[in-house]
């Protein structure tokens, strides 16, 4: 009786091989206290043979964000290892994938350079990195659950993946994509949202901030969601970014809630915006002088509905790309946000401050624009330049 063939578990049939078995090579040989999400076996014979075990971990590694990580697969060739790991086998957004790849078509006498370059290695390479894709949407499919474990873990390599080289890899790992959207506030992929769009919807919506329930109360999100439209919520830093590379989703354009022309607008309300906006033209000019250095200009509201006050910008800048590049400390003269103060003169605020202005006591029109300013910056989740001077100055509209 045979008690062990001594068959590498990647060479045996993979009906001849339990979950169990896979689970327990894994953990052993990569060291992770924690089964795989999904195992991937590969048997491909003709001109190029070989033959993989690839795993798709639960968890990124304690060094998986770090530059002393390496990324690879073991590479054998009939069974006896040559290299322990192979990087040209995996592109750098698999780099989380594990396994081994065996092959008779590479030589055991090769050296470590000359194996880098050979073209039985590209189409291996090719061929794997198909297989992993495949896998993550079947996955994503079928296993809704293990999928959403395994973006919370690898999404970040995901989208940089996107943002890097120009956006080079855009199209292969953009179905890979998931987003919190505004329906039931759960992750949600493009192809999913696209599927639930309403009837003349134009565009896939988004919004950005730094948490979904801050997100959600944005002011610019009323309008959208009056509509029955579904918004997807930015809140990792580089979300933003992914979108501006991305541009697009089945021909379908990314808009943001900022934008005025987000919604179809009629010739009748198009033609009333600019009557209000002619009609308070210098109490416009009168808040922009106020706020001399602060905004680019102070505008009538497109769209504000219930709220008085919001901060857009005008440019490809937003403000949470300007929050990424002060965290990250790459700010350029020149290069910052051109800051909008949105007025909505449907509101309450708003006529308190045009009372003031027309009655000819700009400086108390002058405290409720600063009042309004502050109020948009702490809604846009931006710091107030002076906290003690915004408490003073609701302290004083008070008495």
């Amino acid at each position: 009786e045979t008690l062990n063939s001594m068959v590498p578990l990647w060479q045996r049939a993979k009906k001849d091989v339990t979950q169990e078995e896979y689970d327990e090579f894994y953990t052993k040989k990569f060291a992770d206290y924690e089964k795989p999400l999904s195992t991937i076996t590969v048997n491909a014979e003709g001109t190029l043979s070989f033959r993989a075990m690839l795993f798709i971990p639960g968890r990124a590694p304690y060094d998986y964000y770090t530059r002393e990580y390496e990324k690879g697969l073991q590479l054998y060739s009939s069974g006896v290892m040559i290299m322990d790991k192979c990087a040209e086998l995996l592109p750098d957004y698999f780099s989380f994938v594990k396994g081994v790849v065996d092959t008779p078509d590479v030589s055991l006498n090769i050296s470590r350079e000359m194996l880098q370059h050979t073209r039985q290695l590209k189409v291996i390479a090719n061929n794997i990195e198909k297989r992993i894709k495949n896998d993550l949407l079947r996955m994503q499919r079928d296993e809704p659950e293990k999928y959403e474990q395994f973006w919370n873990a690898f999404m970040t390599q995901i989208k940089y993946a996107i943002v890097g080289d120009y956006g080079v890899n855009k199209d292969k790992l953009r179905d890979l994509l998931m987003f919190v959207s505004s329906n039931e506030e759960k992750l949600t992929t493009l192809a999913a949202y696209k599927d639930r769009m309403a009837e003349g919807q134009k565009y896939i919506y988004y919004a950005s901030g730094e948490s979904v329930q801050r997100v959600a109360k944005l002011p610019q999100a009323e309008r959208i969601l009056a509509q029955g439209y579904e918004i997807l919520y930015l809140t990792d830093e580089v979300d933003e970014f992914v979108i501006e590379v991305l541009e697009k989703h089945d021909d379908i354009e990314f808009k943001s809630i900022n934008d005025a022309d987000a919604l179809p607008e009629t010739e009748e309300e198009k033609q009333a915006a600019e009557k209000t906006a002619e009609e308070n033209e210098e109490l416009l000019e009168f808040v922009t002088s106020t706020l001399e250095g602060k905004i680019k200009e102070a505008r009538i509201s497109k769209i504000l509905r219930s709220h008085a006050v919001c901060m857009t910008t005008d440019g490809a800048l937003t403000i949470e790309m300007e929050k990424y590049m002060h965290r990250r400390g790459n700010v350029i003269p020149g290069m910052e946000t051109e800051r909008v103060l949105e007025l909505n003169p449907e509101s309450g605020a708003f006529n308190a401050l045009k009372n003031a202005f027309e009655a000819g006591n700009e400086e108390l029109a002058g405290k409720y624009a600063e009042l309004l300013y502050c109020q948009a910056l702490l809604i846009a989740e931006l710091p107030l330049e002076d906290p003690a001077a915004y408490s003073d100055l609701v302290c004083s509209l008070m008495q």
